[in-house]
């Protein structure tokens, strides 16, 4: 897929995430933002699977470990979602992990529990 619709795809996806945030604010559960960006994303056309589950293959197999992410969007580009007092280095880690076993180039970080939704925003690209 060409870089400029991967770009577009992100910017919905970001616009989505602070519409939300501007209209329900921080100190909700994580569920509660994933179920409104399911909604934005369906409202604004975008195919995404939530919850999606990846396999962890270890030395060519595949192993059912019951890892899931949170959204693929458009097949291209992942979301981690979290609810949480502040982004640690193990969030970014997990989503560089998910990218390498997706096979996925783009990946965000996103922290709703942030006072200002930008700081709690982290763009993650493997390969890119």
């Amino acid at each position: 897929m060409e870089k400029e619709r991967i770009e577009y795809f992100g910017s919905v996806i970001i616009d989505s995430c602070f519409t939300i945030h501007k209209e329900i604010g921080p100190g909700l559960l994580e569920s509660a933002y994933q179920n409104c960006l399911a909604y934005e994303l369906n409202q604004r056309g975008l195919v995404f699977e939530k919850e999606k589950p990846l396999p962890l293959v270890y030395k060519g197999v595949s192993l059912d470990c019951a890892y899931r992410m949170d959204f693929v969007v458009e097949g291209c580009i992942l979301l981690e979602l979290k609810a949480i007092d502040q982004l640690l280095p193990i969030h970014k880690a997990q989503v560089i992990t998910y990218l390498k076993l997706a096979n996925l180039n783009l990946g965000f970080l996103i922290n709703f529990n942030d006072i200002l939704l930008k700081s709690g925003i982290q763009r993650i690209v493997l390969n890119y």
